[in-house]
This record gives structure tokens, sequence and C-alpha cells, in this order.
């Protein structure tokens, strides 16, 4: 008899698949206009990060980063633009350990995500009528491992 036909023995195997990348929202704000479109004084750009997972099903979660970038010109203190965008994904991860789950939501899926919204966000900025903004690569391990380091200070 072999080794292989031993019943119940096989581990299941580790599934991660995308099912779906979408732009789940995305609003641009021009409050100044047209004025604004005459300044000529280079904005300062502020920018929020945000990243969430939700369970969908057993084994399926949406993962949604959300950036918020603001235009300013910084001596007037008029915002150029504002936009708002939310990258999400439907992301399949089956026979994972628990313990790592919560890893791959934050880490794996963002990485994932945030190239398409970077994309997003130039983008629109441009069809806006302004210079492109390119948005700095981040590194989501890095900002997991921050994350975690808090939640621990807050609970001593």
């Amino acid at each position: 008899m072999s080794e292989n036909n031993t019943a119940g023995a096989q581990p299941q195997q580790t599934v991660f698949n995308i099912e779906k990348l979408y732009v789940k929202d995305l609003s641009l704000e021009i409050p100044h206009a047209p004025a604004i479109f005459l300044e000529r004084e280079a904005p300062q750009i502020d920018l929020q990060l945000n990243t969430s997972a939700s369970v969908v099903e057993e084994g399926v979660y949406e993962v949604t980063v959300t950036v918020t970038v603001t235009a300013t010109l910084k001596e007037k203190d008029k915002v150029m633009f504002l936009v708002e965008a939310k990258q999400a994904g439907i992301f399949q991860v089956r026979n994972v350990p628990q313990a790592e789950v919560e890893p791959v939501l934050a880490i794996v899926c963002p990485n994932i995500l945030y190239p398409y919204l970077r994309e997003v966000v130039s983008d629109v900025v441009v069809r806006a009528g302004f210079a492109p903004v390119i948005l700095a690569p981040i590194n989501f391990e890095v900002l997991y491992q921050q994350q975690k380091q808090q939640a621990a200070e807050v609970k001593h």
C-alpha cells in the first residue's frame, strides 16, 4: 500500500484567487474652478490612505484601499482639487491558517490593488486639467506591522 492512498491525510490545497478588481468609489472636487486654473503656484499635496477588509462569504473577502488626495495652495490656503478613490477587489482565500488570513488581507491584497489605485488617481487628476499626481509606492507590510505595534501599545 502506498503512502499516497491514506484517506484524509492529504492537506487541502491553499487557494488564493483574484475574483474581481474594480473602482468602488471615485470623486473629484474642484471647489474654486475656473479661477484656480489661472494659479501658477505649485500645490502642496496631502495624502491619506486607509485599507479595509470584509467578509463577502466564507473564504471570500472584499478588500478596499482608499486614498484621499488634497492639493492646496499654501499661500492662499485654497483647495485646488480633492480626489477620493476607493479601489477594491474580491479575493478568494481558502485553506489558509486563520492567523495568516489577516496578513494576506492587510498586505498581499493591498499590494495588488494599489497600482490600480495609483493609475486611477493620476488619470482623474489629468482629466480634471491638472498635472498628474503620481502616488509613491507604499510598503503595506511596514504599515501592517506599525498598526499591530500601535494596537499592542494601546492594550498595555
